[in-house]
């Protein structure tokens, strides 16, 4: 997985919330390509003792999405967003999960997440998080940082399902 011919450089000289947003999407396209061209079964590929699989990344970071965005923003509850209680609850995977589905349940919670931020500026602090009141600049770094960690157990998954692939 490599990121695309990369817009960062061409924010180099934006204010800070536009570098923000664009890292963001970098990483959020990136986990979520991690899944182009793979079959269903080798998405679930189970490669480590965790319940991590490059589906399940992509699941997690749903939830993330949505932690981040939506309950620490909107100070709705995780019951009322229909998100798991933990994180770890957030990497199962259901039946219904399909890599079609879980990318387009990212896409839209990226969507939402930068909607909810529109009108926010990143000094704004956002009071929906159980650490306390947030400065929207460190939940962006937060966001920044789980999501540049899962991209990189993505390329490792990724490379060990590819190079799984039969021969020829």
């Amino acid at each position: 997985m490599s990121f695309p011919p990369t817009f960062a450089e061409d924010v180099i000289d934006q204010p800070a919330r536009v570098q923000f947003e664009v890292f963001l999407d970098e990483h959020r396209a990136a986990l979520r390509a991690s899944l182009d061209d793979l079959s269903e079964a080798e998405a679930r590929r189970s490669l480590v003792p965790s319940a991590t699989t490059l589906l399940g990344l992509v699941k997690h970071a749903t939830f993330v999405e949505k932690v981040w965005f939506d309950e620490a923003v909107t100070c709705r509850s995780r019951t009322e967003i229909g998100i798991p209680a933990t994180p770890d609850e957030s990497f199962v995977l259901d039946e219904a999960d399909t890599i079609a589905s879980v990318q387009r349940a990212h896409r839209e919670a990226c969507e939402a997440s930068r909607a909810v931020t529109a009108h926010l500026g990143l000094d704004d602090v956002v009071r929906g998080n159980r650490r306390g009141p947030l400065p929207l600049r460190w939940v962006h770094l937060h966001v920044l940082r789980e999501l540049a960690q899962h991209c990189g157990h993505a390329d490792i998954l990724r490379e060990q399902v590819l190079a799984s692939r039969p021969k020829g």
